[in-house]
């Protein structure tokens, strides 16, 4: 299990060029990539996705790579603008009868007199290009595992606390029938009394809206489900892949096995036991967030 937040950095070098790679994740539902390259490496973009895509599963990446050209740079002279300046420069001597010559520290501080030829792209740029990205992978992979692992102790705390909550409400179950079925006793002979008759409620009748309220009242479905979502959980939290979307379902399921049972007993002890393993839930939740 790997966390979707993390920083990568890798650096490459040869004899034409040195590169570096920095790599930013954070939360995203899908696999969101955004690469800023100089625009005589656009044509690298699509390779650089490609690499991304096969390491990572899910999280906004953000990538910054830095090109420090070693080769000698070569320079060029934008000589027309070299001409006008200096025919300029003869009208305006001609015309206001000024003295004086532009000198080479004038022209070179004109804009744009003077810029680097850009280099030609070649495989060796192309090459440190790429196993920069590989080597800034290997460093986010390094770190995402390492933010996993203390997601994995945090979330296995909290389901060590929902089954902590699940034996007070265990105990509690089977005592539910019985208050339901004392409370309908007692509600019968409310009724008797305020309808001034001894009779006595048919037995047989009364076993059988017992047995009914006591199965629309039992949790033992939702509890056993729980144990077994909760199995799950931990099995998936164990693999590589695909693990955020699938804890994030558990989740929801977790959520509503503690929902059903909140709504189907008024026994004070299963109502709080089961809110607060809403509130863990909701903690998980937060958590599921973040893996990858």
């Amino acid at each position: 299990m790997r966390s979707m937040t993390g920083f990568g950095r890798g650096s490459a070098s040869n004899d034409k060029t040195n590169a570096t790679v920095e790599l930013k994740t954070v939360n995203n539902r899908f696999l969101d990539v955004n690469i800023k390259l100089p625009s005589d490496l656009q044509h690298l973009e699509a390779a650089l996705k490609r690499s991304i895509i096969a390491r990572l599963g899910r999280g906004r990446v953000d990538v910054n790579l830095q090109i420090e050209r070693t080769e000698d740079v070569i320079y060029e002279v934008n000589r027309g603008l070299i001409s006008g300046f200096l025919n300029a420069m003869s009208e305006l001597k001609s015309e206001f009868n000024l003295a004086g010559e532009p000198d080479v520290n004038v022209i070179a501080r004109i804009p744009n007199i003077i810029s680097a030829k850009r280099a030609e792209m070649t495989d060796e740029v192309e090459s440190a290009v790429q196993n920069a990205i590989e080597r800034a992978l290997d460093d986010l992979e390094k770190m995402r595992s390492t933010e996993g692992a203390l997601l994995g102790h945090e979330l296995e705390d909290r389901l060590a606390g929902i089954e902590g909550r699940l034996v007070p409400i265990e105990a509690s179950a089977a005592e539910v029938a019985d208050e339901f079925a004392e409370r309908l006793k007692k509600r019968i002979d409310s009724i008797l009394e305020k309808l001034g008759t001894a009779a006595e409620p048919d037995p047989g009748r009364l076993a059988q809206e017992i047995a009914y309220l006591a199965d629309r009242v039992d949790i033992s479905e939702e509890i056993a489900r729980l144990k077994a979502h909760i199995d799950h959980f931990r099995q998936i939290m164990k693999e590589e892949k695909d693990v955020g979307k699938r804890l994030d379902f558990l989740t929801q399921e977790l959520n509503r096995e503690a929902n059903t049972i909140t709504s189907k007993t008024n026994n004070l002890t299963i109502k709080e036991n089961a809110l607060a393993i809403k509130s863990e839930i909701e903690k998980i939740r937060e958590q599921v967030q973040n893996v990858e």
